[in-house]
């Protein structure tokens, strides 16, 4: 998700754009775009919903495209599109979160993965972590970074509800309106253009609005999983949260963490809901550890 508050934002320290291999693969009845760079124990890194893997998206704190070469160092990387962004085509309809955790366990099995590493941030965070409920044994380690405030079943949570005012213009929104939305945010404006650069060029014309809505529906509306389920995830997770995280509080991740039978929390500094070095960095090295 493009979840941020502007005066949050700060630029990556540094940015490395390897050269990687973008390629397509039939799984879950459409076929996914990823791209894949490093070598080693394999990595699934999966983006926040409405960017993509496209470079465009390098040097923003809100993509991984910004920390591939980083990561790469350490890990065979293979980051997709998230089903009905960038290259991996959507037909139409919902996308439910369960949708996107099936769509990478099924990409695990047709690249062949044995129980590869998992990352996510946002949006990519929850499915992280869906995939480790609905699919246990599929994954080894688990990074969820900002990617938990979903899992409570309140309609009318502080986060879930400031989804709504961001993306739709007002707490009680029902759907999204990226104009209304683009017009009270000269940064949402810009992050639209950015989702229109992308997106349409890989989709046609329009098609970020489709990606706004898909996204509107599914992260507006708890997705029925509760911190209870997280009890069946019996490896290791970290949960990765900012301390000035508007969305994933750190109260919420150390509720998250103690649902965690092989859980750990690490909360960083003076930091919203953006990847950052310090971040990436964590992840690296909780990996490192199993």
């Amino acid at each position: 998700m493009l979840r941020h508050r502007p005066e949050r934002i700060v630029a990556p320290m540094t940015v490395q754009t390897p050269q990687h291999l973008g390629r397509h693969v039939p799984a879950n009845g459409i076929d996914i775009h990823y791209v894949e760079a490093g070598q080693g124990e394999p990595l699934l890194l999966l983006d926040n919903a409405m960017v993509s893997t496209n470079p465009i998206w390098a040097s923003l704190p809100f993509a991984y495209a910004s920390f591939l070469g980083t990561l790469a160092e350490h890990f065979r990387v293979i980051a997709p599109d998230t089903r009905g962004s960038g290259q991996s085509v959507h037909s139409g309809g919902p996308i439910p979160s369960g949708l996107l955790a099936d769509d990478v366990a099924a990409l695990i099995d047709a690249l062949n993965l044995d129980q590869p590493l998992i990352c996510g941030f946002s949006d990519g965070g929850e499915t992280a972590t869906l995939v480790g409920i609905r699919h246990p044994g599929s994954v080894r380690a688990i990074v969820n970074h900002g990617g938990y405030d979903l899992f409570s079943p309140d309609p009318q949570a502080p986060a879930i509800v400031l989804t709504r005012q961001m993306l739709g213009g007002s707490a009680d929104a029902t759907q999204a309106d990226p104009e209304l939305s683009a017009s009270r945010s000269p940064d949402l404006r810009a992050m639209f253009e950015l989702m229109r650069s992308d997106h349409d060029s890989a989709q046609g014309a329009g098609h970020w609005k489709t990606v706004v809505a898909q996204t509107f529906d599914r992260i507006t509306q708890p997705h029925g999983y509760t911190l209870e389920d997280m009890h069946a995830i019996t490896v290791p997770t970290l949960i990765l949260t900012g301390d000035r995280d508007p969305f994933c509080t750190v109260e919420q991740g150390a509720a998250a963490y103690r649902a965690l039978p092989a859980g750990e929390l690490a909360v960083l500094p003076n930091t919203g809901h953006l990847i950052t070095p310090a971040a990436v960095q964590a992840a690296i090295e909780f990996f490192e550890r199993r």
